[in-house]
């Protein structure tokens, strides 16, 4: 008798799953992990659903404009998204900026 083999492909994480793994493997706190995926979903969802692979500087620039002008967010909340968006970029190399 013959034994059939069948490889399926092997599907990525999906982005936000990469990041709160990510957060996770450094010990943030649950409540860092929240923000920040939430900062990051805002993110993507203000250009279009884009993917930060394909967004840089500009964006994460005009995004933090938006916030302070159209959004009227206070310093620290403005912050709390900057940090947010400078983990997400902190290492393009990551498994998270692999084309899909």
């Amino acid at each position: 008798m013959q034994s059939v083999v069948i490889s399926l492909p092997v599907q990525e994480p999906k982005l936000l799953d990469q990041v709160r793994g990510k957060i996770r493997l450094k010990h943030y706190s649950i409540r860092t992990e929240q923000a920040y995926t939430d900062w990051i979903k805002r993110f993507i969802l203000h250009f279009g659903k884009r993917h930060p692979r394909d967004m840089g500087a500009v964006e994460v620039e005009r995004f933090l404009t938006h916030l302070a002008v159209n959004g009227k967010v206070s310093a620290s909340t403005q912050n709390q998204a900057k940090s947010a968006l400078l983990f997400l970029y902190k290492d393009k190399r990551a498994t998270i900026f692999r084309e899909s």
